[in-house]
């Protein structure tokens, strides 16, 4: 059975004079929460309190009655000592370089250098050295959540389609769609044996597409629709612009996809989605570059790396071919056997060094010797082009949402099973 005091007797000195260099104080630090084998005590309690009485405030958000936010607030913090204890113990620390790290960026997001977050933060009444270990306490939570949880969760390719196809439902207001379009008409009134022609010749039609024929070269073949003669061209629409009958097939198409037949009253329709321009449009410039790569070893010094390519360098100015080069020299066995070609590099593929160094380049420039958190390089452009982004971006976002959604409801799950496995005893009287 376990005994816990009601008190935590913490003993402070009071500052030596001649008076009371005997004298000790007894100040009493009352415990609100035991949690396993620790507590919570009021002060804490205290604290964070005032923390999210100011973040009401700023929200302008009325508190509910103090007894009833001490306890939402209190069962928050034997959560974090719960979840605390758990990284102590699977040996996850936060080392003072990351928590500095994590300041200075908070401190940016707003604007701020350090000194000048450091500087507001004690103006509004918060301790320093508490909100770091506040934050680092934080930090040690996400590792932990993600080595619990994180790492287990999938989204497949599935799942963001789906996703997507909801969010062009529901949010494609704005997005614009060029269509074409070919009619194969019915009469009016037709007979069966009129019907089962035509639609045969649809078929045919439409095999005849997916098989590769021009789509446009078709229209102006066969389609009975008004625009036949400009190749079925539609033009640029957007969603609440499309033909009722097309919009549910189009909003979940891809550019370059073609419809199954659609019947309507009119005939047998197939439409085609030649592009869409979305609401929000990311373009990035790649370029394609190739490099030479060598690193320092017990065998090569820094000074040695460099002499080297600027030897190199020398040679291809000279005429040499940089590709044999690679083959020859680099030390990035998996870009020399492409003679040191890297492809199409997106913004961000590469580290800082490589980057900046690269994006000083005209195309077919090679780059002076420069170093990288892998060795020493030299670089040469082969190009560069825009790329639209957009949908890489929007299933990378959606594959995002999706994972935080599974995230939160593991982590909320694997909460209440540490919660109820806990030994928890609530000591909040007034």
């Amino acid at each position: 059975m376990r005994l816990y005091h009601l008190y935590l007797l913490l003993l402070i000195p009071l500052a030596a004079t001649a008076q009371d260099r005997r004298s000790e104080y007894l100040v009493l630090e009352r415990i609100v929460a035991v949690v396993n084998d620790d507590v919570i005590v009021q002060t804490e309690l205290d604290k964070r309190m005032q923390t999210v009485l100011a973040q009401l405030q700023q929200q302008q958000t009325q508190p509910p009655p103090r007894d009833v936010l001490e306890k939402q607030v209190l069962e928050r913090l034997v959560l974090s000592r719960l979840q605390l204890e758990q990284a102590t113990q699977r040996g996850i620390r936060v080392d003072d370089t990351t928590v500095n790290q994590a300041l200075r960026q908070i401190a940016a997001r707003n604007g701020l250098s350090l000194t000048e977050f450091r500087e507001i933060l004690a103006g509004d009444g918060y301790d320093f050295a508490g909100f770091r270990e506040d934050i680092r306490n934080e930090l040690a939570l996400k590792q932990l959540r993600e080595r619990q949880i994180g790492n287990r969760i999938k989204v497949t390719d599935r799942e963001v389609d789906n996703l997507l196809a909801t969010q062009a439902i529901q949010q494609s207001g704005n997005d614009q769609y060029w269509l074409g379009h070919i009619l194969i008409a019915v009469p009016e009134a037709p007979s069966p044996e009129e019907i089962a022609e035509i639609r045969a010749e649809a078929d045919s039609v439409l095999a005849q597409l997916e098989g590769g024929t021009d789509f446009q070269q078709m229209a102006v073949a066969v389609s009975d629709g008004q625009q036949a003669l400009e190749g079925g061209d539609l033009g640029w629409r957007r969603a609440n612009e499309l033909p009722s009958l097309f919009a549910d097939a189009v909003l979940h198409m891809k550019p370059g996809d073609i419809s199954d037949l659609i019947r309507s009253p009119s005939g047998f329709h197939i439409v085609t989605l030649l592009d869409v321009r979305r609401s929000e449009t990311h373009i990035i410039t790649q370029t394609q570059a190739r490099h030479i790569l060598i690193q320092p070893n017990e065998l090569t010094s820094v000074r040695d790396a460099r002499i080297r390519l600027e030897q190199l360098r020398e040679r291809i100015t000279n005429g040499d071919d940089f590709a044999e080069l690679a083959r020859s020299h680099s030390s990035d066995n998996s870009s020399a056997v492409n003679g040191g070609d890297l492809g199409w590099i997106n913004p961000g593929d590469v580290v800082p060094q490589f980057q900046a160094a690269m994006d000083r380049l005209s195309p077919g420039e090679i780059s002076e010797p420069f170093e990288s958190t892998f060795g020493w390089h030299i670089v040469q452009v082969l190009g560069r082009r825009d790329r639209d982004s957009t949908e890489d971006v929007r299933r990378a976002k959606a594959k995002e949402a999706i994972r935080q959604r599974k995230l939160d409801d593991e982590v909320q799950a694997w909460l209440r099973r540490l919660r109820d496995e806990a030994y928890v005893e609530y000591r909040l009287t007034r």
